[in-house]
């Protein structure tokens, strides 16, 4: 574990940014739509850490495949929590095949389900003296997508552990590219209504919100071939112009002021299932990177996060889509490096 033995944050601690790689939100709130950072080459996963975070987003397709979810979560596991978003999740005992992944070292302490919409949260096994407050919460959007038990919308949990409060939020947005605007209604939807009852706003007063899950913006402008051309010449940084996301982010439709790593990796969708090779269907979809996830931490909370990995899973191959896992490391600004 990092640093479990003194999780206690000093609210009063603030000062100048870290070394590079540091994410902090300025004062008066104002972003120009998702900034994105850099990734640092590894986590200290040190004393100078005060909690680390590993985060997974992955779209099963309703196929189950254990050998798949192991991979998920690999024996390498320097981190406190681990956060487990999935979407189309098919009906078959995913809980019990992550518990039994993760039984050496973490335990199960929350999770939510809203039909093929789930997330699990585990910390290391002296986790549960450190929970102050959890709260779970759900809201449905859009029916069923066309599929039965296939709902859109988010599940999401908040938790103060040892004084850091946090919001995770995993969703599964409207698909297909021309639905950009449902897409946006959706989000703003969901971040209005999640722990709104008895004007009770957890999701207002965290220190740190991560989204993730299947967001389904696409690629805008562009054809399926010359794309996967870009993508096999390891181009797809020319891509990222035509990621709807980050243009709706710009605009100010959708998570401004959060940030994200670098989209280095290859479009997460669509895959053709039990394989590394884009969809080859009639459709022949434009790759997409459709699965993210983003994070904001609040101004005043008198921490800094550093994102040490964003990647997707290419060895995982049941699903149409890849999985994508990210690595934050919060730390008190100010703090030695």
């Amino acid at each position: 574990m990092g640093n479990c033995s003194s999780f206690s944050l000093p609210k009063w601690i603030f000062g100048d940014l870290l070394s590079n790689g540091m994410v902090s939100i300025e004062e008066d709130g104002t972003h120009d739509g998702i900034k994105t950072i850099r990734i640092q080459k590894a986590c200290e996963f040190t004393a100078s850490s005060v909690l680390c975070v590993c985060i997974i987003t992955w779209n099963m397709n309703g196929k189950m495949s254990v050998q798949d979810i192991r991979k998920l979560v690999s024996s390498t596991r320097k981190f406190d929590l681990l956060v487990v978003g999935l979407q189309e999740v098919p009906k078959c005992g995913v809980e019990q095949v992550l518990q039994e992944a993760m039984a050496d070292t973490h335990i199960l302490l929350c999770q939510k389900a809203m039909q093929s919409i789930q997330m699990f949260l585990f910390g290391a096994k002296s986790s549960e003296a450190y929970i102050k407050e959890m709260k779970v919460d759900k809201h449905a959007v859009g029916g069923c997508g066309g599929v039965i038990g296939r709902k859109k919308g988010a599940v999401a949990m908040y938790i103060n552990f040892s004084g850091i409060r946090m919001v995770f939020v995993s969703c599964h947005l409207a698909a297909h590219e021309h639905k950009v605007e449902k897409r946006n209604s959706e989000c703003r939807h969901i971040s209005h209504s999640l722990f709104s009852k008895n004007d009770i706003h957890y999701a207002k007063s965290a220190d740190i919100t991560v989204w993730l899950g299947d967001l389904n913006y696409r690629l805008e402008g562009i054809s399926s071939m010359p794309a996967r051309k870009m993508i096999e010449e390891n181009r797809q940084s020319k891509l990222r112009d035509r990621d709807q996301l980050l243009q709706e982010a710009e605009k100010g439709q959708v998570f401004n002021g959060y940030c994200e790593g670098t989209l280095s990796f290859k479009p997460t969708y669509k895959y053709n299932v039990g394989s590394s090779n884009y969809d080859s269907s009639y459709k022949i979809r434009v790759p997409s990177w459709t699965d993210r996830i983003l994070f904001k931490v609040d101004h005043s909370s008198g921490l800094d996060a550093v994102l040490s990995s964003y990647e997707a899973l290419d060895c995982v191959s049941s699903s149409d889509h890849k999985p994508v896992k990210a690595h934050l490391c919060l730390k008190v600004r100010g703090g030695n490096t």
